[in-house]
């Protein structure tokens, strides 16, 4: 019930499953890791900061960070698809209308792209936190001087190549957030749609902007190691426990065994304290006392 009035959500905790925010291979606190707990704060009302956003030092929101990295993470359901699991990974950019015109009778656009929600033609394009403004197509590259922060998508280790995140030409499909997973090398998610070929869903098609309604939170607090214990017993669609880090093992194991030792521990220094106590002492003394006066009494 707090965790609920905490984050206005229910359930107020996921559990995470794949590697895909993973910052560090053998696990670290403070990034998402497999078999970690996190806290699903409730979309309504409250702004989500993307990456772009948190690296403009123009935008309010500059210098913000969420699990070791600029910008808000979200949970959210990939395409609107309600009965397939839920993605948690970081909102890049946020992709908004600008210019719009009306379509014909028969829905067709003579500009831009037709959106069935808004069921009006976008022509141009905004991008909060970087340059783009009224842009029918998107050219951007995340590499510090197109825009202000350096999205490094870590292609080649061996240092060939070009390495930032950038969209080419792109003219998006509906508004709505660009996502990526802090370990996926700008190869997941919407990501891919606008690098190369793009990520296609069985039922959806061609994956698009996440749309605002279809964010189901936004990531809080991470509770490390004990969403192991749920991941063992996932049935078949869940990855299990083949993306949790080897160290998580270790450290829900010492974990599991500091829950169960502390009371062995803390029960002789517990009744030590009790039994130095003013009020034991007394109430001690007086016991003693009446087994004295007792038999006298009795004479």
């Amino acid at each position: 019930m707090a965790m609920w009035a905490h984050t206005g959500s229910m359930p107020p905790l996921v559990v995470v499953e794949s590697s895909s925010m993973v910052h560090d291979e053998k696990g670290e606190v403070g990034s998402i890791d497999a078999g970690d707990l996190v806290l699903v704060h409730d979309p309504k009302g409250k702004k989500i900061v993307t990456f772009a956003e948190a690296t403009d030092p123009r935008h309010s929101d500059f210098g913000y960070t969420s699990h070791g990295l600029a910008g808000d993470v979200i949970i959210y359901e990939r395409n609107g698809e309600s009965d397939s699991t839920p993605i948690i990974h970081r909102a890049i950019l946020r992709v908004k209308i600008n210019r719009t015109m009306e379509p014909d009778n028969l829905g067709n656009c003579e500009q831009g792209t037709f959106d069935s929600q808004s069921n009006l033609c976008i022509i141009s394009w905004d991008i909060p936190g970087t340059k783009i403004l009224d842009q029918e197509k998107i050219n951007l590259k995340f590499d510090g001087i197109n825009a202000s922060g350096i999205y490094d998508c870590k292609i080649d280790t061996a240092g060939h190549g070009d390495v930032s995140l950038s969209f080419s030409q792109w003219r998006p499909r509906h508004p709505g957030f660009i996502t990526l997973g802090d370990n996926n090398r700008c190869s997941d998610d919407q990501g891919a749609a606008v690098t190369s070929t793009g990520i296609h869903s069985s039922s959806s098609g061609l994956i698009g902007p996440v749309r605002a309604e279809w964010v189901i939170g936004i990531s809080g607090a991470e509770v490390p190691w004990l969403g192991i214990v749920k991941l063992m017993v996932s049935g078949e669609g869940s990855p299990g426990i083949s993306q949790v880090p080897g160290s998580s093992f270790i450290y829900l194991i010492v974990l599991v065994g500091s829950i169960l030792i502390a009371p062995v521990l803390i029960d002789p220094i517990a009744r030590k304290l009790i039994h130095s106590s003013p009020d034991v002492i007394e109430s001690e003394r007086e016991a003693a006392l009446d087994i004295v006066l007792k038999p006298q009494e009795e004479e």
